[in-house]
């Protein structure tokens, strides 16, 4: 016999049970008049929904990650790489850089080299205290390599790498007041070891010191004295110097005492670096001072070029009241947000690339450049608009520490998130921070392509790739011009997403999703890397440790690059390798798969290993199969769009005069506008009279 049971009385219920659900407030039925006081009464009933909501949240989440799972089984799995040959290392290996038939590895107890055709030890560089965290090297020809190495400190250290062994040259930031000692951020070598820069930060501000590297004089140098780098391997020397310094930097009295390595490094008689440029950080924009437009004409240079938006006419008071009326207006946007007024910061970080000689940058006629050297640089702060270019042949007459000015300034709508630079140094590639990619072809000085991500995602890098159809650049004879490349652009999101950017010279770019993403959070990518190698080619590194090479042409990974199964990637997330392109290998640090926690923190120190992927191992080449050159085309049978770019490319070279004039027309303005401020000051003094 079926019972009704009323849930609630007759009066109204009280306010403690208004947000219970809908459909509890409902009467219902017990079938079973035994269960009548089974029933639990509230709020127990909402806790069991909960704890059952819970549950069946759970089982989604399984039945997703088991349906994801099953289609990753279900696709065409790659092909699987094991190392070609690997070697071990004492200590923990932080960084690896590879120059020539070399492997230079940064260890937790200093540098080591390596024989790239047998991966044998030939050189050894022993710093107990010194851990190295950054290594980059540079071949100079005649059995010579520059390295700069980075150590824990924030030290650049300065080597010559020459007949198998390491010549210290000099500690780029090393001070004598440990008080004002600068930590290195980061380390940029030139193509070809002409220059390099060094990103350096204390306490309270940050800059960018750019050295001259006198690569022909050391070669000169270790010709006349070939055993002067000898025995500056030596462990005991350099364990001697590291207890003198430390016991110099506790101050317990041993400060006279004289370092071995020092005095090494002054028999070496190797030429030192030249400073050549001190890059600050923008100064931030404040209210005007000038009292007229005149004052303001009369503070710019030769106007050939924008600036940084110094010599402007707005007052202080302006800014405050175009302030003020902001804030009135979206008082509830911003109390929404929760904004608080804060004071802007100096920018502690810049990225900066070094470029050859091009349009965009214009060297007078008394500076000689060389094809292959770089003749500036390219700097952008973080949280800045403005991509700044400085020339490095400068007069010598300069002095470094003064307020250097940009030779040219490049405004953007919006903050550079971050750049990249071409391997031949003629295109580079600008991500903003509201998605805007712009490509720049530097040796013809304009934008050849500008896309933005819809999806308005953060980018994270920007890499070029190599493009499978390659021709020269130059014209081999008048009437024909070669086949138009495509400049590929590999795009890095913080989401782990990336795009791959198409930029024909003649045409419409284009942009494509080639991963989304992941839904797994172990399948997010730390890093991508171009291989050069081949065409369309990348290296993707996942947090689960997986190492694969994807064909950006197709979207498809082909390979993946495995350890064997005694060893795992070293830290995933932070992988420590080098892809050379001129051996064509990859070198990573895999670490032994320990099954207790301790073992592994006992020797994770003592050694790491080693492993070398050579690409002509494997058959790559089947999977990028390289196009071959196109055909030279005769103008007459060209498309009119490219017979107009052919004809605008050759005007504009014919109209490279009008830059020299431009100063000097700037000059007669700046005469004018001196004549008019005269006549103003004299019809002034008329009228006191």
């Amino acid at each position: 016999m079926a019972v009704y049971i009323p849930k609630h009385p007759l009066e109204i219920p009280p306010p403690s049970e208004k947000d219970w659900p809908k459909d509890d407030e409902e009467d219902f039925f017990l079938q079973d008049p035994d269960r009548k006081r089974d029933v639990l009464p509230q709020p127990f009933r909402m806790m069991n929904k909960l704890v059952m909501l819970v549950f069946e949240n759970a089982m989604a989440i399984i039945e997703k990650r088991e349906m994801l799972q099953e289609a990753q089984n279900l696709k065409v799995q790659p092909t699987k790489c094991f190392p070609t040959a690997e070697f071990q290392v004492t200590g923990k290996a932080s960084c690896l850089a590879v120059s020539g038939k070399y492997i230079f590895v940064g260890l937790s107890v200093g540098l080591a080299a390596f024989e790239m055709s047998d991966c044998k030890e030939v050189c050894a560089w022993d710093a107990v205290k010194t851990e190295i965290c950054a290594i980059h090297a540079s071949d100079l020809g005649n059995e010579c390599h520059i390295l700069l190495a980075v150590d824990e400190m924030g030290l650049v250290w300065l080597f010559c790498f020459h007949k198998e062994s390491f010549l210290l040259i000099k500690i780029l930031n090393e001070v004598e007041d440990i008080s004002k000692q600068s930590t290195c951020v980061e380390v940029v070598v030139s193509p070809g070891g002409d220059y390099t820069g060094v990103l350096l930060q204390d306490s309270t501000k940050a800059w960018l010191e750019i050295y001259r590297l006198p690569k022909d004089s050391w070669l000169k140098e270790m010709e006349k004295s070939p055993g002067a780098a000898a025995g500056l391997a030596c462990r005991e020397r350099r364990s001697s110097w590291t207890s003198a310094k430390s016991l110099e930097l506790h101050g317990d009295g041993s400060a006279e005492m004289e370092s071995p390595v020092s005095a090494n490094k002054a028999n070496a008689k190797l030429s030192l670096p030249v400073l050549l440029l001190k890059v600050k950080p923008p100064k931030s924009i404040t209210g005007s001072s000038f009292k007229s437009p005149l004052d303001a004409l009369k503070k710019v240079d030769d106007g050939s070029m924008l600036g940084l938006g110094y010599n402007h006419l707005i007052k202080d008071s302006q800014w405050e009241q175009q302030e003020a009326v902001f804030r009135n207006t979206y008082r509830d946007y911003l109390e929404a947000e929760g904004e608080t007024a804060s004071k802007e910061e100096i920018p502690r970080h810049a990225t900066f690339h070094f470029l050859l000689p091009s349009r965009i940058l214009q060297v007078g006629p008394e500076m000689k450049v060389q094809p292959d050297v770089p003749a500036g640089i390219s700097v952008h702060w973080d949280g800045s608009h403005n991509l700044c270019l400085y020339l490095l042949n400068r007069p010598l007459k300069e002095k470094v520490d003064s307020d250097l000015k940009p030779d040219v300034v490049w405004p953007c709508a919006a903050p550079i998130a971050c750049s990249a630079v071409s391997s031949c140094s003629r295109y580079l590639a600008l991500a903003c921070e509201d998605a805007t990619i712009t490509i720049w072809d530097n040796r013809l000085g304009y934008p050849l392509s500008v896309t933005a991500i819809l999806e308005e995602r953060v980018t994270h890098s920007i890499h070029f790739l190599r493009s499978s159809v390659t021709a020269s650049d130059e014209m081999p004879c008048p009437g024909t011009d070669p086949a138009c490349p495509i400049v590929q652009l590999l795009v890095l999101c913080t989401d782990s997403s990336f795009y791959l950017v198409k930029a024909p010279r003649a045409g419409k770019s284009s942009i494509t999703l080639l991963a989304d993403r992941p839904e797994d959070p172990d399948l997010a990518v730390s890093a991508v890397v171009p291989v050069l190698t081949y065409p369309s080619a990348a290296l993707v590194f996942s947090w689960d440790g997986t190492v694969s090479l994807m064909n950006t042409a197709t979207s498809q990974i082909v390979y993946c690059f495995s350890t064997p199964p005694s060893h795992v990637v070293a830290s995933p997330w932070q992988p420590v390798f080098v892809v050379d392109s001129v051996n064509c290998c990859l070198l990573l640090r895999g670490d032994k798969q320990q099954q207790l926690a301790g073992a592994l923190a006992q020797s994770r120190d003592s050694h790491s290993t080693i492993f070398l992927f050579d690409f002509n191992s494997y058959p790559l080449k089947e999977a990028f199969p390289k196009e071959s050159d196109l055909p030279l085309k005769s103008l007459q049978n060209l498309p009119w769009t490219e017979r107009c770019n052919i004809y605008l490319r050759d005007r504009q070279q014919s109209l490279l005069g009008l830059g020299e004039q431009l100063p000097e027309y700037w000059s007669r303005l700046q005469a004018q506008a001196a004549l008019m401020d005269k006549e103003r000051e004299k019809v002034k003094g008329q009228k006191k009279l």
